[in-house]
C-alpha cells in the first residue's frame, strides 16, 4: 500500500507504534484488527462509541473466536483509543477473555530422537535440534547468525528475542557437533540457517513445515510444532531435577509461573513423589471388603 492510500488515522497509529518501538509484526497485527473493527462498524473507527467496542468484542466471542483473538483485538483497540485518539474512556473497562490453561504437548526422549532423525535434511535436523537442545522459540532459531554460536563459552547468544530482550542459551557438545556438520555443508558467514535466498534467513513457516514432515515420517501422531520441542526441553530438564529457576533463565521467561506449568507434565517428577497416604501404611487398616 502506497503512502497516499493510507488514511490519516492509520498513519498516526503507525507513527505512535513506531515511536514506542513496536516490532513490525505487532504493528501489522494491530492495523489488521482495527481494519476488521472498521468493517464491522461500517464507518471510521474514530467515530466509535464505548458500546460499539463492546458490541464488536461480543460479536467476536459469539462467533467462536478464541480468547487469544478477542484479547488481541482488545489490546489493539486500547492502543487506538487510549494512545492515538486520546479517548481512554472508550476502553477504560474493556473486558478480558479468560484463556483456558492447557497442558502443553510433550514428546518423550525416544520420540524426539526419532523425529530429529527423520528431519528432511541436515539443515532442518540442525535447526530442530537447536529448538530442542537449547529450548529456543522458532523465531529465535531462524534468526540465529553464525556469530551467535560461542563454542569457547559453550553458549548461544539470542539477540532481541521475545519482548526484544537479549539472553544466552546453553550449547551442548552434541548440538555443537550437529551445527558444525551443518556449517561444513552451507559455509554461511551470515545467517546460521539461510533461506532459499541466502541473503534472508529461513522463515518460521519453512521450519514449521519441516517439523510436521519429520513428525509424520517418525510416526508421531501427537500434534507437533517447533514449540513442542521447546516444551519438551523444559519438561525433560525438570524430570532430570534441574531447578525450575534455572529452567526459567534458559527459556527466557519473565515470570516463574510460566515455567512452573511444566510441573503438570513432568511425569517422572510426578511418579517419584510419595503420596502422604503411603506414609500411613501400618497406621491404618484396609478393613474387610463389603459383603
Amino acid at each position: 500500500m502506497t503512502d497516499e492510500c493510507i488514511s490519516p488515522l492509520r498513519r498516526r497509529m503507525i507513527e505512535d507504534m513506531t515511536i514506542r518501538n513496536f516490532v513490525a509484526k505487532t504493528q501489522t497485527d494491530y492495523i489488521r484488527r482495527i481494519k476488521n473493527f472498521a468493517v464491522f462498524l461500517g464507518r471510521s473507527p474514530d467515530t466509535a462509541t464505548r458500546e460499539d467496542v463492546r458490541r464488536y468484542l461480543l460479536h467476536l466471542a459469539s462467533s467462536g473466536m478464541g480468547a487469544g483473538t478477542v484479547n488481541g483485538t482488545g489490546s489493539a483497540l486500547r492502543f487506538l483509543f487510549d494512545i492515538t485518539l486520546d479517548r481512554p474512556e472508550i476502553v477504560r473497562h474493556l473486558p478480558v477473555a479468560r484463556e483456558p490453561r492447557k497442558a502443553p504437548v510433550i514428546l518423550n526422549p525416544e520420540e524426539v530422537a526419532r523425529m530429529l532423525e527423520a528431519a528432511p535434511g541436515v539443515k532442518y535436523k540442525a535447526a530442530l535440534s537447536v529448538a530442542y537442545g537449547a529450548g529456543l522459540r522458532v523465531s529465535e532459531v531462524v534468526a540465529l547468525k553464525v556469530s551467535d554460536i560461542d563454542s569457547a563459552r559453550m553458549m548461544i547468544r539470542i539477540e532481541q528475542g521475545k519482548r526484544r530482550k537479549d539472553r544466552y542459551a546453553m550449547l551442548s557438545p552434541r548440538l555443537l557437533d550437529l551445527l558444525r556438520d551443518w556449517w561444513l555443508v552451507c559455509r554461511s558467514r551470515g545467517w546460521l540457517f539461510p533461506g532459499r535466498n541466502p541473503v534472508q534467513p529461513m522463515t518460521t513457516r519453512q521450519l514449521t513445515r519441516a517439523c510436521h514432515t519429520a513428525a509424520q515420517a517418525a510416526g508421531i501422531e501427537k500434534h507437533v510444532s517447533p514449540h513442542t520441542l521447546r516444551h519438551s526441553f523444559a519438561t525433560h530438564l525438570l524430570e532430570q531435577n534441574v531447578d525450575v529457576r534455572v529452567i526459567q533463565v534458559l527459556l527466557g521467561h519473565t515470570k516463574l509461573d510460566t515455567t512452573a506449568r511444566y510441573t503438570q507434565v513432568a511425569t517422572n517428577t510426578i511418579r517419584n513423589v510419595t503420596s502422604p497416604l503411603d506414609h500411613l501404611i501400618g497406621k491404618i487398616t484396609t478393613g474387610e471388603p463389603p459383603a
